[in-house]
């Protein structure tokens, strides 16, 4: 999977196409991810004892991995993920632009 939890991806297609956000939790099983503040779904809760009052509740719902796209850090633009052996024998995701090349954290 190329993206890994706290990465800034962009979304590339549906309702919420061109929003940005962080990744918060991912689902590596089902080829999912939840980016903060994208593909908001509204809950109907019943009181508990977590939740006194109940309601409706907002939050972020998971999203296919296909549709985005990581952002890469240093030049801003979202890219491909590529991976790089380092010199201690350790690999590592890099932004596949030309110009490039940023190592991107893991």
């Amino acid at each position: 999977m190329h993206v890994t939890k706290n990465d800034n991806v962009t979304v590339l297609s549906g309702k919420y196409q061109g929003k940005t956000g962080k990744v918060l939790k991912v689902f590596p099983k089902n080829n999912r991810v939840i980016v903060e503040g994208v593909n908001i779904i509204k809950r109907h809760t019943r009181p508990s004892q977590k939740n006194q009052q109940g309601g409706i509740i907002e939050k972020e719902a998971a999203i296919h991995v296909s549709n985005v796209m990581v952002i890469c850090p240093k030049c801003s633009r979202p890219t491909r993920i590529g991976h790089r052996l380092l010199d201690d024998g350790t690999k590592a995701r890099v932004c596949r632009h030309d110009d490039c090349g940023e190592i991107i954290s893991n």
